[in-house]
């Protein structure tokens, strides 16, 4: 699975990362916060917490929007051993 992590600038393309990269940082620290670009599928998302509540972390997602239109969100996931 490959998610896009979200834009630092409004031009540039979102970086992808893959599920490894993502598991090592979280069994790297206690809690880890990340945010990932509009692009990414809610059904992607939502298996991303299905694998890390199957592996006992909590998972929590939530959209974070960053100017008045209707398209500019994000998505924010802290998980927490």
């Amino acid at each position: 699975m490959d998610l896009k992590f979200a834009r630092t600038d409004v031009a540039s393309k979102p970086k992808k990362v893959d599920l490894a990269k993502l598991e090592a940082s979280v069994e790297k620290d206690d809690s880890v916060i990340f945010y990932f670009d509009k692009e990414n599928s809610h059904k992607d998302l939502l298996e991303l917490q299905d694998y890390f509540e199957e592996k006992g972390k909590s998972f929590y997602m939530s959209e974070v929007k960053y100017g008045l239109a209707d398209s500019e969100y994000m998505y924010q996931v802290h998980i927490i051993k």
